[in-house]
């Protein structure tokens, strides 16, 4: 049975306008990210990795080419028309964590769904199901500060997955942890995709952690070098023992 596209992006270009020098970023990228896929984009820092994970979650635009977000073109819609779409259909997970410093761990999770307008009795549930989700169901009450660097990728996580989207974007999300806390981290993407069947695309210039994938990108000079899917690599091995 063919997999439905999520994300089509058909010979896609970004090119940034440095003074009187144009610096492409990424060079006609064709790529399908399928529903239920588990894709992750490796390269050397500068391939274009951080340029395609905001394109493909729509906070930017293509110079040239088209993308399409569950079969419509964002380059057609309205702002808020974007914003909408992209609100229920992608939980961003960033490196540097984003949480609001004055807001405790079930806040900062709740506040998309406010943001949302969904109804206070439904947007508290989901709240406390994904903290639980994550781990952090006895620490929801405290700030921040009262967290440990792992715990608050874990909030991340949790207020990514709180609007229950499609597509899951992570961007460097272990970078500023140590090597422990990073594979606990990718246990969870791990589990949302083989048991919670999310779409996921992890951007990550660390091999080890990109094979929790079941498909690799590979990106050079703003271009796919390759792309192998998990059952075709002979350097594919475990590393979620």
């Amino acid at each position: 049975m063919k997999k439905e596209p999520l994300v089509v992006l058909k010979d896609v270009w970004k090119i940034y306008q440095m003074g009187e020098v144009k610096v492409p970023a990424l060079r006609g990228i064709t790529l399908n990210i399928n529903k239920g896929d588990f894709v992750a984009i490796i390269g050397a820092s500068g391939s274009g990795k951080s340029t395609m994970m905001n394109l493909v979650g729509c906070l930017d635009m293509p110079t040239k080419g088209k993308i399409f977000l569950k079969s419509r073109d964002i380059s057609k819609l309205k702002e808020s028309d974007l914003a909408s779409l992209r609100g229920i259909t992608i939980g961003f997970i960033f490196q540097l964590y984003n949480l609001i410093p004055t807001m405790d761990a079930f806040s900062n999770v709740l506040l998309p769904l406010e943001l949302q307008e969904i109804p206070d009795r439904i947007a508290v549930q989901r709240a406390r199901e994904v903290l639980n989700l994550v781990g952090l169901g006895d620490k929801m009450n405290n700030l921040p500060t009262q967290l440990s660097g792992g715990e608050q990728q874990r909030v991340s996580i949790a207020r990514s997955l709180v609007g229950d989207p499609e597509i899951i974007l992570a961007d460097e999300i272990t970078g500023a942890l140590d090597s422990v806390t990073g594979k606990e981290i990718m246990q969870i993407l791990y589990k949302l995709w083989k048991e919670k069947g999310k779409t996921i695309l992890l951007v990550t210039h660390d091999l080890k952690l990109a094979l929790y994938a079941h498909t690799l990108v590979e990106l050079k000079d703003g271009k796919i070098l390759s792309v192998k899917q998990k059952g075709n690599m002979k350097e594919f091995k475990s590393v979620r023992k």
